[in-house]
């Protein structure tokens, strides 16, 4: 080999090597790029997951909300159905009341005048009847016509009071009582002890226990006693207290169709 050769092999062998660092270099060069665009692109691809996530997040909190609206829809609509069940119910009840009370008033229209007439009959009753507390009972019977006319007392409630004026009435029959009062004489007016017996015997003693005097309804006047019944009246008069105890006593008392 001519010396020309080996330097120009040397020359070549050197351009070589810078070639082949040349090479070297570009390829670290690509390599490089090539690392930067891996990360670039798995920057970009942890980013893209990480919206992912968040959407899907976002997706199931939505998911997770719409069922809770879901769920509380058909509670609220089975409370409404419940509800409305509740109102119809109501309505129901109204519309009974409403005819109960339309009812009432026209039961009204007929137990007022009843009210009325039993009032009427009580008064004529008392007015023939033996006249024991006789003012209590006459007072009884005003209080229920102011009653009638009182807009505040309820018809049940006058209605009740009528009726309870005639069972007082009805017990006078049974009851042994005694008290005082006014008794008129016809041409005087004395203050008197009274006892009666039911409706049996009504007997009327002077306050000194010298006088007596029966009730005769046939008559409708008083009959003066004899002093024979001064003692044993005043003995049922103390008895009617509760002053004496209980005894057998003897009364007059009229037979039945006796003048």
């Amino acid at each position: 080999m001519s010396k020309i050769s080996k330097k120009s092999l040397i020359a070549s062998t050197i351009a070589g090597v810078f070639a082949l660092a040349g090479s070297n270099i570009a390829a670290a060069d690509a390599l490089t790029d090539l690392q930067k665009a891996e990360m670039q692109i798995f920057k970009a691809s942890a980013k893209s997951q990480s919206k992912i996530d968040s959407i899907y997040e976002q997706t199931q909190d939505l998911l997770a909300d719409y069922r809770t609206t879901v769920d509380e829809a058909e509670v609220l609509k089975g409370y409404n159905d419940h509800v409305q069940r509740m109102v119809d119910d109501q309505n129901a009840n109204i519309a009974s009341l409403q005819r109960q009370i339309d009812g009432i008033d026209k039961i009204k229209q007929g137990v007022v005048p009843l009210m009325y007439k039993m009032i009427d009959t009580l008064e004529k009753f008392v007015d023939l009847d033996v006249p024991m507390n006789l003012e209590n009972r006459k007072e009884r019977i005003a209080g229920l016509r102011d009653v009638m006319a009182d807009s505040n007392v309820t018809t049940s409630e006058q209605f009740r009071l009528v009726l309870e004026a005639y069972e007082i009435e009805a017990n006078y029959g049974t009851v042994f009582d005694a008290y005082q009062g006014e008794l008129d004489l016809g041409d005087r007016t004395i203050t008197a002890d009274f006892v009666h017996m039911g409706r049996v015997a009504l007997i009327a003693q002077s306050l000194d226990y010298k006088q007596a005097w029966v009730w005769n309804n046939s008559t409708r006047s008083w009959d003066e006693l004899g002093e024979e019944y001064a003692k044993t009246i005043t003995d049922t008069i103390r008895m009617a207290r509760k002053q004496l105890p209980m005894d057998l006593t003897k009364l007059p008392v009229f037979a039945a169709g006796a003048q």
